[in-house]
């Protein structure tokens, strides 16, 4: 009821817009005839225009919600919780036993969004459906990720290679997924957080047996945040990233650790991706 009242709310103003300007070109042509015909036609047409950007914006609206709400949905089946026994009394939505059988779900719902919308719904539904395909089609979901990851959207492009970053990770590409992290280390406008990227290249560098230069990254990031001071020159809050590298740190190098400046900060909020 909300959707549709909102959208006879667009359409009255639609309407309303379209009759006062057609009104105030009615009354214009009957003062401008003869000699000023020309200036009629061109407010005419200026108004003509007018009422075609107004259809446009509202026809864009309603399109955006929709793809919006697509997305949406796509986004919360790739989150449905595995059940693995009875569904719940009045549960609703859909139920999953394992993860193989939701990212198929989940892939076909975002490759849906692709199809029907453009951008920037299309890429953001072809990076999350990339991410989900590497449960069901491995090697297809790397392709993917890798194709998105050399151009098209900056955010996405992004995220598509910290995604293969991480997927290198987990299947022991090391080198791999140390120059994946490298490269968005360097960009200028980081979409995937400096202190994230640190934390998994740090990562990285244990699971290669660099114990000392992971432990090096993990103290000057965690130094870094934990000197760092707002506006009113007072501590930053912790992110999740932080915490999770000081913990780290703590756990290869409890020395380096030690040599830490306290954390005065208040606790910050979760990963930022």
């Amino acid at each position: 009821m909300a959707r549709t009242t909102k959208k006879r709310a667009r359409q009255l103003k639609h309407d309303k817009f379209r009759d006062t300007t057609l009104g105030y070109a009615d009354r214009v042509s009957h003062r401008f005839e003869g000699r000023w015909r020309t200036i009629l036609y061109a407010v005419a047409g200026l108004a003509a225009l007018a009422i075609l950007l107004s259809v446009y914006s509202w026809w864009r609206g309603g399109r955006d919600d929709k793809a919006r709400h697509a997305l949406a949905k796509a986004i919360e089946i790739s989150e449905t919780p595995v059940t693995t026994g009875t569904p719940q009394p009045g549960a609703t939505g859909p139920t999953f036993t394992n993860e193989r059988e939701r990212a198929q779900k989940a892939v076909e719902e975002f490759q849906a969004v692709q199809r029907a919308y453009g951008s920037p719904y299309s890429e953001l539904a072809r990076y999350f459906a990339a991410v989900n395909l590497l449960t069901v089609e491995r090697d297809k979901g790397l392709s993917e990720l890798e194709a998105l990851g050399r151009g098209g959207d900056n955010e996405v492009a992004s995220r598509a290679k910290f995604a293969l970053g991480q997927a290198r990770e987990a299947d022991k590409q090391y080198d791999a997924a140390a120059a994946l992290y490298q490269e968005l280390l360097k960009e200028k406008g980081k979409h995937v957080t400096e202190n994230v990227l640190n934390l998994r290249l740090a990562s990285v560098y244990e699971k290669q047996g660099k114990k000392d230069e992971a432990a090096d990254l993990l103290f000057q990031t965690v130094k870094a945040a934990r000197e760092a001071k707002g506006k009113d020159d007072k501590p930053l809050p912790e992110t999740a990233a932080v915490r999770a590298a000081a913990t780290k740190l703590q756990e290869i190098s409890p020395e380096r650790f030690a040599q830490l400046p306290q954390s005065s900060s208040p606790l910050g909020g979760g990963l930022p991706f």
